[in-house]
């Protein structure tokens, strides 16, 4: 896999082993990277700043969701690849446009700057 950087994650659906369960494969939207503050939505912690190493997914689904507001942030090391397309079932086979919505992105980005400047 490529060197990891911000510009290419955000926005990105990843595909990762659980880290509950390792033998569990997940897809989720990369909603912060290491270094930005989160608002999350029930974890432990209102706010979070992503440790180095670790970005924060969620699913698309709130409180329906096996994400990191129930985990917490989540090694780089557990991300195996991004995921670019639907496939399954034919009828919705579309490529994914990266987005993440306005109300998850990240508080403040590494260069302390808000996402509104």
């Amino acid at each position: 896999m490529q060197m990891l950087q911000k510009h290419h994650l955000i926005s990105r659906l990843s595909f990762c082993r659980s880290p509950k369960n390792p033998q569990q494969k997940i897809i989720k939207r990369v909603i912060g990277v290491e270094g930005d503050f989160i608002r999350t939505m029930g974890y432990k912690n209102r706010y979070i700043r992503v440790p180095d190493g670790h970005l924060w997914i969620e699913g698309d689904h709130h409180g329906h969701s096996f994400d990191s507001n129930t985990f917490g942030p989540v090694s780089l090391g557990l991300v195996h690849g991004r995921a670019s397309h639907i496939i399954w079932p034919p009828n919705r086979w579309q490529r994914i446009a990266p987005s993440v919505p306005a109300d998850r992105r990240p508080l403040l980005n590494w260069d302390g700057e808000t996402e509104e400047d």
